[in-house]
């Protein structure tokens, strides 16, 4: 058996951070996009590698991380404790990382083998669920043609016990509308917007998940499922015309049970809360509104997901507003992100 503390994280713009090739840190001084109005260089690196030092994860998944791998292993090798192997799925300035922790004895010599989402011959299914592909998303009997605007990445942990676990991380459609538009074009967009998502989720379920946990090869093979999916549960306004929710059609269906993804929140809830299905305290990011004046919106749209194959694997999972000392995240590191850290602790278990 192994444990180990796991961790995705949307850092927002790290791909701002670097340049050159091979690549360097931009200047100190430099201005760079982030959680403030105002964003150096230094006060972005001190920030990001204060929170990951404090919660000190043995594995990062890195939502909207730098597009090479190089840079990732960079900023690990500069900032964080320890030795460390990175990993990038490429997919333009907000692509998806790994990050694992070498030196503690947890993982073998070759601690994870990534699969590239984007190659037939390392990751076919993958690759071909996460293909530009069409779908009737709103019951109108015409197909639209939708596509990832980011590959997911996609890993094997191997660790020293000799069990092993997937990881597959992902950065769906965001919700958002950017812009000042007149009234009835501003909800097309937001429709619009929640139809890719739903036809993301929806694509990834039937033509992802659904072989992985058929396949012998893999379907006893558990699969964490992380990262920014811009998207909770339930129908806002949007979803209420579409009925149908992005994240609940990731997670599967109640008519296939032993093929649904839990939900390492949900699982931290009350049974009273479970039960109201009261989400009020999982929130993973805020922000002002973009209508209301003085108003901020609090959203549960980082997730870790995982699949049942194996019993009892992920528990402990925890949004990190707060940071160990009881300092709030954005008080204590106000350059670090617009998003919360979200952890869990992984057990393996040897067969």
């Amino acid at each position: 058996m192994a444990q180990l503390r796991f961790a995705v994280w949307n850092v927002e713009w790290m791909n701002d951070l670097f340049t050159g090739d091979p690549p360097t840190f931009k200047d100190d001084t430099a201005k760079v996009n982030g959680p403030q109005r105002e964003n150096t260089v230094a006060q972005r690196r001190t920030d990001v590698s204060g929170v990951m030092g404090d919660l000190a994860a043995d594995v990062w998944v890195v939502v909207e991380g730098p597009n090479r791998t190089d840079e990732l292993q960079l900023f690990f090798d500069t900032h964080l404790e320890g030795q460390w192997r990175c990993a990038v799925q490429p997919s333009g300035a907000q692509s998806v990382g790994l990050a694992v922790r070498t030196d503690t004895g947890l993982f073998q010599e070759t601690p994870f083998v990534q699969f590239d989402s984007s190659s037939s011959a390392e990751a076919p299914v993958l690759k071909a669920a996460t293909d530009p592909f069409q779908m009737d998303t709103d019951g109108d009997k015409l197909e639209e043609l939708h596509k990832f605007e980011r590959r997911p990445l996609y890993a094997e942990l191997r660790l020293r016990d000799g069990t092993t676990f997937r990881v597959l991380g992902l950065h769906l459609k965001s919700k958002g509308v950017f812009g000042a538009y007149e009234w009835s074009k501003w909800w097309a967009l937001a429709d619009g917007n929640r139809k890719k998502i739903i036809a993301q989720c929806n694509r990834l379920r039937e033509q992802f998940f659904e072989p992985y946990l058929s396949d012998p090869a893999t379907q006893a093979v558990p699969l964490l499922v992380c990262g920014d999916i811009n998207d909770g549960p339930g129908f806002d306004t949007s979803e209420m015309r579409l009925q149908a929710s992005g994240v609940e059609r990731l997670m599967g269906s109640i008519w296939n049970a032993d093929f649904t993804l839990g939900n390492a929140l949900f699982d931290t809830l009350t049974p009273q809360k479970k039960a109201r299905l009261d989400f009020d305290d999982l929130y993973t990011a805020s922000f002002k509104d973009p209508i209301f004046d003085g108003v901020y919106q609090r959203v549960w749209i980082d997730h870790i997901l995982y699949t049942r194959n194996v019993p009892s694997w992920i528990a402990g999972a925890q949004i990190h507003e707060e940071m160990p000392d009881g300092q709030k995240i954005y008080r204590k590191y106000p350059h670090a992100s617009d998003h919360f850290p979200v952890t869990c602790q992984v057990t393996t278990h040897s067969t």
